[in-house]
Protein backbone atom coordinates (compact mmCIF):
# COMPACT_ATOMS: atom_id res chain seq x y z
CA UNK A 1 0.00 0.00 0.00
CA UNK A 2 2.78 2.55 0.78
CA UNK A 3 4.78 1.92 -2.19
CA UNK A 4 1.70 2.48 -4.12
CA UNK A 5 0.97 5.63 -2.87
CA UNK A 6 4.63 6.75 -3.36
CA UNK A 7 4.03 5.89 -7.00
CA UNK A 8 0.68 8.07 -7.49
CA UNK A 9 2.74 11.15 -5.61
CA UNK A 10 5.48 10.70 -8.00
CA UNK A 11 3.07 11.23 -11.03
CA UNK A 12 0.69 13.60 -9.71
CA UNK A 13 4.14 15.95 -9.72
CA UNK A 14 5.95 14.96 -12.53
CA UNK A 15 7.25 17.72 -14.30
CA UNK A 16 4.29 19.09 -16.83
CA UNK A 17 5.62 22.32 -18.13
CA UNK A 18 3.77 23.97 -21.58
CA UNK A 19 4.52 26.06 -24.45
CA UNK A 20 3.25 28.97 -22.74
CA UNK A 21 5.28 28.54 -19.27
CA UNK A 22 8.16 28.99 -21.67
CA UNK A 23 7.15 31.87 -23.63
CA UNK A 24 5.85 33.34 -20.55
CA UNK A 25 9.46 33.33 -19.03
CA UNK A 26 11.16 34.19 -21.91
CA UNK A 27 9.18 37.33 -21.97
CA UNK A 28 9.90 37.61 -18.55
CA UNK A 29 13.44 37.79 -18.94
CA UNK A 30 13.61 39.43 -22.52
CA UNK A 31 16.92 41.75 -22.34
CA UNK A 32 18.41 40.70 -18.90
CA UNK A 33 21.56 39.37 -18.21
CA UNK A 34 22.10 35.82 -18.12
CA UNK A 35 23.94 36.19 -14.59
CA UNK A 36 20.66 38.14 -12.98
CA UNK A 37 17.98 35.82 -14.71
CA UNK A 38 20.40 32.69 -12.77
CA UNK A 39 20.09 34.81 -9.61
CA UNK A 40 16.64 35.02 -9.95
CA UNK A 41 15.73 32.11 -11.20
CA UNK A 42 17.70 30.44 -8.53
CA UNK A 43 16.19 31.97 -5.61
CA UNK A 44 12.68 30.89 -6.27
CA UNK A 45 10.73 27.79 -7.26
CA UNK A 46 9.23 28.64 -10.18
CA UNK A 47 11.04 26.12 -12.13
CA UNK A 48 10.80 23.13 -9.52
CA UNK A 49 13.97 20.94 -8.75
CA UNK A 50 16.74 21.96 -11.08
CA UNK A 51 20.33 21.04 -12.11
CA UNK A 52 22.69 21.66 -14.48
CA UNK A 53 23.50 19.03 -16.92
CA UNK A 54 27.43 19.85 -17.81
CA UNK A 55 29.87 18.00 -20.13
CA UNK A 56 32.63 19.57 -19.16
CA UNK A 57 33.64 20.21 -22.59
CA UNK A 58 35.73 23.26 -23.72
CA UNK A 59 33.17 26.52 -22.74
CA UNK A 60 31.27 24.72 -19.81
CA UNK A 61 33.27 26.11 -17.13
CA UNK A 62 31.59 29.61 -18.01
CA UNK A 63 27.91 28.26 -17.14
CA UNK A 64 29.30 26.53 -14.12
CA UNK A 65 30.52 29.54 -13.31
CA UNK A 66 27.57 31.35 -13.20
CA UNK A 67 25.34 28.80 -11.85
CA UNK A 68 27.82 28.93 -8.85
CA UNK A 69 27.72 32.54 -8.05
CA UNK A 70 23.61 32.06 -7.23
CA UNK A 71 23.70 29.19 -5.62
CA UNK A 72 26.71 26.44 -4.92
CA UNK A 73 24.04 23.78 -3.82
CA UNK A 74 22.29 23.30 -7.37
CA UNK A 75 22.78 19.35 -8.45
CA UNK A 76 25.52 19.61 -11.79
CA UNK A 77 25.50 16.37 -13.69
CA UNK A 78 27.57 14.64 -15.84
CA UNK A 79 27.06 11.85 -18.14
CA UNK A 80 30.50 9.55 -18.41
CA UNK A 81 30.02 7.68 -21.13
CA UNK A 82 32.75 5.29 -20.19
CA UNK A 83 34.89 6.69 -23.24
CA UNK A 84 35.73 10.07 -21.80
CA UNK A 85 38.91 11.78 -22.55
CA UNK A 86 41.07 11.43 -19.22
CA UNK A 87 41.74 15.50 -20.19
CA UNK A 88 37.75 15.69 -19.21
CA UNK A 89 37.86 13.71 -15.93
CA UNK A 90 40.53 15.36 -15.00
CA UNK A 91 39.16 18.60 -15.86
CA UNK A 92 35.99 18.11 -14.15
CA UNK A 93 37.15 17.37 -10.74
CA UNK A 94 39.04 20.47 -11.17
CA UNK A 95 36.33 23.31 -12.00
CA UNK A 96 34.10 21.17 -8.96
CA UNK A 97 36.63 22.12 -6.62
CA UNK A 98 37.33 25.33 -8.08
CA UNK A 99 33.38 26.64 -7.99
CA UNK A 100 32.87 24.81 -4.81
CA UNK A 101 29.80 22.60 -5.72
CA UNK A 102 28.64 20.66 -3.21
CA UNK A 103 25.49 18.32 -5.32
CA UNK A 104 27.70 17.15 -8.20
CA UNK A 105 27.51 13.65 -9.32
CA UNK A 106 28.22 11.33 -12.07
CA UNK A 107 25.65 8.74 -14.32
CA UNK A 108 27.36 6.05 -16.54
CA UNK A 109 25.56 3.76 -18.91
CA UNK A 110 23.86 0.22 -17.11
CA UNK A 111 26.47 -2.26 -17.71
CA UNK A 112 23.92 -4.62 -18.51
CA UNK A 113 23.08 -2.91 -21.57
CA UNK A 114 26.32 -2.35 -22.47
CA UNK A 115 26.85 -6.28 -21.88
CA UNK A 116 24.04 -6.68 -24.29
CA UNK A 117 24.22 -4.10 -26.96
CA UNK A 118 28.26 -2.99 -26.58
CA UNK A 119 29.65 -6.07 -25.50
CA UNK A 120 33.07 -4.81 -27.59
CA UNK A 121 32.71 -1.47 -26.53
CA UNK A 122 33.31 -0.86 -30.27
CA UNK A 123 29.54 0.26 -31.25
CA UNK A 124 30.49 3.74 -31.67
CA UNK A 125 32.53 2.71 -35.09
CA UNK A 126 29.52 1.00 -36.80
CA UNK A 127 26.88 2.97 -34.96
CA UNK A 128 27.10 5.87 -33.47
CA UNK A 129 23.68 7.11 -32.79
CA UNK A 130 22.94 3.80 -31.27
CA UNK A 131 26.11 3.83 -29.42
CA UNK A 132 25.12 7.76 -27.92
CA UNK A 133 21.99 6.35 -26.91
CA UNK A 134 23.27 3.66 -25.07
CA UNK A 135 26.06 5.50 -23.33
CA UNK A 136 24.97 8.67 -23.10
CA UNK A 137 20.79 9.70 -23.77
CA UNK A 138 19.53 6.87 -21.76
CA UNK A 139 21.92 7.58 -18.32
CA UNK A 140 20.98 11.22 -18.74
CA UNK A 141 17.23 10.29 -18.99
CA UNK A 142 17.64 8.52 -15.70
CA UNK A 143 19.43 11.47 -14.06
CA UNK A 144 16.46 13.75 -15.41
CA UNK A 145 14.01 11.56 -13.74
CA UNK A 146 14.44 13.58 -10.38
CA UNK A 147 14.44 17.06 -11.96
CA UNK A 148 11.77 19.18 -13.10
CA UNK A 149 13.86 21.59 -15.09
CA UNK A 150 17.56 21.74 -16.23
CA UNK A 151 20.14 24.03 -17.38
CA UNK A 152 22.01 23.42 -20.35
CA UNK A 153 25.00 24.88 -21.92
CA UNK A 154 24.10 25.17 -25.67
CA UNK A 155 24.45 28.17 -27.61
CA UNK A 156 23.07 29.28 -30.94
CA UNK A 157 26.61 29.77 -32.79
CA UNK A 158 27.57 26.38 -31.98
CA UNK A 159 25.98 24.65 -35.27
CA UNK A 160 23.11 25.08 -37.37
CA UNK A 161 21.03 22.69 -35.39
CA UNK A 162 21.18 25.94 -32.57
CA UNK A 163 20.38 28.60 -34.37
CA UNK A 164 17.29 30.65 -33.15
CA UNK A 165 17.82 29.01 -29.65
CA UNK A 166 15.47 30.36 -26.80
CA UNK A 167 16.01 30.90 -23.30
CA UNK A 168 13.34 28.83 -22.44
CA UNK A 169 12.01 25.58 -24.15
CA UNK A 170 9.90 22.41 -23.16
CA UNK A 171 11.25 18.77 -23.43
CA UNK A 172 9.26 15.82 -22.13
CA UNK A 173 7.28 18.19 -19.89
CA UNK A 174 10.85 19.55 -18.20
CA UNK A 175 11.43 23.18 -18.42
CA UNK A 176 15.18 23.68 -20.09
CA UNK A 177 16.67 26.10 -19.83
CA UNK A 178 19.65 28.16 -22.08
CA UNK A 179 21.22 31.02 -19.63
CA UNK A 180 24.00 31.39 -22.40
CA UNK A 181 21.66 30.80 -25.81
CA UNK A 182 23.03 34.39 -27.07
CA UNK A 183 26.17 34.51 -26.33
CA UNK A 184 28.85 34.96 -28.84
CA UNK A 185 32.60 33.25 -28.47
CA UNK A 186 33.47 36.44 -28.03
CA UNK A 187 31.48 36.64 -24.99
CA UNK A 188 32.94 33.44 -23.51
CA UNK A 189 36.27 34.67 -24.17
CA UNK A 190 35.59 37.99 -22.72
CA UNK A 191 34.26 36.14 -19.60
CA UNK A 192 36.79 33.17 -19.41
CA UNK A 193 39.84 36.56 -19.05
CA UNK A 194 37.53 38.36 -16.87
CA UNK A 195 36.85 35.59 -13.67
CA UNK A 196 40.78 34.24 -14.66
CA UNK A 197 39.15 30.88 -15.74
CA UNK A 198 41.12 27.88 -16.49
CA UNK A 199 40.75 26.03 -19.86
CA UNK A 200 40.19 22.17 -20.62
CA UNK A 201 43.18 21.67 -21.71
CA UNK A 202 42.44 19.89 -24.95
CA UNK A 203 41.62 23.54 -25.98
CA UNK A 204 45.44 24.34 -26.52
CA UNK A 205 45.57 21.12 -29.12
CA UNK A 206 43.11 21.84 -31.22
CA UNK A 207 39.68 20.60 -29.83
CA UNK A 208 37.38 23.68 -30.00
CA UNK A 209 34.83 21.00 -29.17
CA UNK A 210 35.25 17.48 -26.70
CA UNK A 211 33.26 14.88 -26.56
CA UNK A 212 33.67 11.05 -26.30
CA UNK A 213 37.40 10.35 -27.67
CA UNK A 214 37.06 8.03 -30.52
CA UNK A 215 34.04 10.91 -31.96
CA UNK A 216 36.31 13.93 -31.45
CA UNK A 217 38.95 14.92 -33.16
CA UNK A 218 40.81 18.17 -33.70
CA UNK A 219 39.77 20.78 -35.96
CA UNK A 220 41.65 23.03 -39.06
CA UNK A 221 42.03 26.54 -38.91
CA UNK A 222 38.28 27.89 -40.49
CA UNK A 223 36.41 24.76 -39.88
CA UNK A 224 32.99 24.75 -37.72
CA UNK A 225 34.32 24.91 -34.01
CA UNK A 226 31.98 21.05 -33.86
CA UNK A 227 33.63 19.52 -37.03
CA UNK A 228 35.55 17.47 -35.07
CA UNK A 229 32.72 16.04 -33.65
CA UNK A 230 31.47 12.64 -35.57
CA UNK A 231 33.96 13.03 -38.29
CA UNK A 232 33.16 11.47 -41.53
CA UNK A 233 29.44 11.03 -40.37
CA UNK A 234 26.04 12.77 -41.13
CA UNK A 235 25.49 13.31 -37.35
CA UNK A 236 26.04 16.47 -35.23
CA UNK A 237 24.21 15.97 -32.03
CA UNK A 238 24.82 13.41 -29.55
CA UNK A 239 20.63 12.96 -28.78
CA UNK A 240 20.09 14.41 -25.32
CA UNK A 241 18.80 17.59 -26.56
CA UNK A 242 15.86 16.12 -27.94
CA UNK A 243 13.63 17.28 -30.42
CA UNK A 244 10.41 16.37 -28.96
CA UNK A 245 8.00 19.51 -29.53
CA UNK A 246 6.40 20.87 -27.07
CA UNK A 247 2.32 20.65 -26.51
CA UNK A 248 0.34 23.80 -25.95
CA UNK A 249 -2.12 24.09 -23.15
CA UNK A 250 -4.96 22.55 -25.25
CA UNK A 251 -2.40 20.02 -26.68
CA UNK A 252 -1.48 21.40 -30.26
CA UNK A 253 1.71 23.06 -31.96
CA UNK A 254 1.79 26.23 -30.60
CA UNK A 255 1.25 29.13 -33.31
CA UNK A 256 4.36 29.61 -35.04
CA UNK A 257 6.70 27.06 -33.33
CA UNK A 258 9.46 25.12 -35.99
CA UNK A 259 10.60 22.07 -33.78
CA UNK A 260 14.43 22.10 -33.81
CA UNK A 261 15.75 19.52 -35.89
Amino acid sequence: MGEAARNIDRIDTAPDFTQADADALNARFEGVTAPEMLSELLAEDTLGRIGVVSSFGTEAIVLLHLVAQANRDVPVIFVDTMKMFDETLAYREQVIDLLGFTNASVVQPDPRVLEAKDETGMRWSYDPDGCCEIRKVEPMRRAKQSLDSWISGRKAFQSQTRQNLPRFEVEDGRMKVNPLGDWTKADLDAYFEEHDLPRHPLEALGYPSVGCSPCTSTVMPGEDPRAGRWRGWDKTECGIHSTTVPKGDDGELPPGYEPFL
